[in-house]
C-alpha cells in the first residue's frame, strides 16, 4: 500500500515537472526565435492577459494551468490573470463533470470562464489602485517578488555566437525529453489514482482520460527536441540548461514531490466522505477549503455528489471555484507568497458565488 502510494506520486512528480519544465522550454524557444513578439500582445492588455489565462485554464485537466503558471512567473501574466486561471481550472475533476453531468458541463465551465475574467479584472485593478505603479508593460505584480524567481521575464538579446556542437548538456536533455515523450505516449505517466477512483464510481466515467491532452503535449514537445537539435551552444547553455533546468526544475521537482506526499499521506487518514452533510451552506464551506488542498482527488466527491442529486450546483461551483487541481503546485516551488494569495482570494470568491447561487435558488 505505502509502497503503491510512493510509486503514484513520484508518477505524477515526474508528469507535472515535465510538463512545466516542456512548457517553459517551449515558451523561452518561441520568445527567442521571434525576439519577443510572440507574447509582445499580451504585455500590451492585462484585459487580454486575463482573457488568455482564463482560456488556459478552462482546458480540462491541468496541462494549460502549468502553461499560465509558466508565464506568470515569468512576468508574462499579471497576478490577476493568474487568479483567472485558478477559478477557470478544475484539474481533472472537469473530465468528470464532462461525464458524468454532460449535460451541464457546459454551462458550468462557462460560470466558471465569466467568474474568472471578472475577477481576474477586478483584482488587477485593485492590485494597480493598492500599488500605484505597473511594470513590464502593463503587468502589476503583488509584491517585490510576485512574479517569481525570474526577475523580469524571458531574457531576449541578439546571440553573436550562432555554433552548434554536440555538447553533452545538447544529448542529455535531448535524451531528457525524448524520454518524457515516450513516457506520456505509452501511458507511463498516467494518473493512476483518478482512474482507480473513477473505476470506484456507481457511474459510467468514459471521457475521464488525459490521453488525447497527453499526445498533445508529446507532440509539442517535439518542438522542443527540434530546438535541441538546431538551436545554437549558446542558446543551449544559457537559455535552456542554465536559465530554465538548472534554476527552475530541481525546486519544482522537489516542492512537488513533497506537497504530493503530505497530501497522499494526510488523506490516508482523514475520511473527506464522512464529513459530508446535508446542509448546503456548510458543504459550500467545505467545498470552498478543501478547494485550498493543490490535489486532484480530493475533490471529486463533490463532482459525485452533485452528478447523484445530493448536493446543489452552489457546493460543485464552490468546489470548482476553490480548487485548480495540480496547477498551482508548481507555483509553490516559484512563489509562496503569490501561492498564497492566490488561494485566499480563490477561497473567497468560492464562498461569495455558492452563497449566492444558493440564496438565489440555482440548482
Amino acid at each position: 500500500m505505502v509502497l503503491h502510494l510512493l510509486i503514484d506520486v513520484l508518477r505524477n512528480t515526474v508528469l507535472i515537472t515535465g510538463l512545466v519544465i516542456v512548457m517553459m522550454m517551449l515558451i523561452e524557444s518561441l520568445n527567442i526565435e521571434s525576439r519577443g513578439l510572440f507574447f509582445k500582445g499580451l504585455e500590451k492588455t492585462r484585459v487580454g492577459q486575463v482573457v488568455f489565462a482564463a482560456m488556459l485554464g478552462s482546458i480540462p485537466g491541468c496541462m494549460g494551468g502549468f502553461a499560465a503558471v509558466s508565464l506568470y512567473t515569468h512576468r508574462m501574466l499579471s497576478f490577476g490573470a493568474l487568479i483567472a486561471m485558478m477559478i477557470a481550472s478544475s484539474g481533472d475533476e472537469s473530465f468528470m463533470i464532462i461525464a458524468m453531468v454532460p449535460d451541464k458541463a457546459v454551462q458550468i465551465f462557462l460560470i466558471l470562464f465569466a467568474i474568472a475574467v471578472n475577477c481576474g479584472i477586478v483584482t488587477d485593478l485593485v492590485n494597480d489602485r493598492l500599488h500605484g505603479k505597473k511594470r513590464n508593460g502593463g503587468n502589476v505584480v503583488i509584491n517585490e517578488t510576485s512574479a517569481g524567481n525570474c526577475g523580469h521575464g524571458y531574457e531576449v538579446h541578439e546571440e553573436n555566437d550562432k555554433k552548434r556542437t554536440v555538447s553533452w548538456l545538447r544529448v542529455l536533455m535531448f535524451l531528457g525529453v525524448a524520454i518524457f515523450i515516450a513516457a506520456l505516449v505509452s501511458g507511463t505517466l498516467d494518473h493512476e489514482h483518478h482512474h482507480e477512483a473513477a473505476a470506484e464510481q456507481s457511474f459510467a466515467i468514459n471521457l475521464l482520460d488525459e490521453t488525447w491532452m497527453q499526445y498533445l503535449f508529446a507532440a509539442l514537445s517535439l518542438i522542443v527536441l527540434g530546438c535541441l537539435i538546431f538551436a545554437s551552444d549558446h542558446f543551449v547553455k544559457e537559455h535552456l540548461w542554465e536559465h530554465i533546468v538548472k534554476k527552475h526544475l530541481p525546486g519544482i521537482f522537489c516542492w512537488t514531490l513533497g506537497v504530493l506526499l503530505f497530501v497522499s499521506i494526510g488523506l490516508q487518514y482523514i475520511d473527506i466522505s464522512g464529513w459530508i452533510s446535508s446542509n448546503t451552506a456548510l458543504m459550500i464551506l467545505l467545498a470552498a477549503a478543501i478547494g485550498i488542498i493543490p490535489e486532484s482527488g480530493p475533490h471529486m466527491i463533490f463532482v459525485t455528489l452533485y452528478a447523484g442529486g445530493v448536493v446543489p450546483l452552489p457546493v460543485l461551483l464552490a468546489s470548482s471555484i476553490s480548487q485548480d487541481g495540480h496547477s498551482s503546485i508548481p507555483l509553490i516551488a516559484e512563489n509562496k507568497k503569490s501561492f498564497a494569495y492566490a488561494k485566499l482570494i480563490n477561497f473567497g470568491v468560492a464562498v461569495i458565488v455558492g452563497f449566492a447561487a444558493m440564496l438565489f435558488g440555482i440548482s
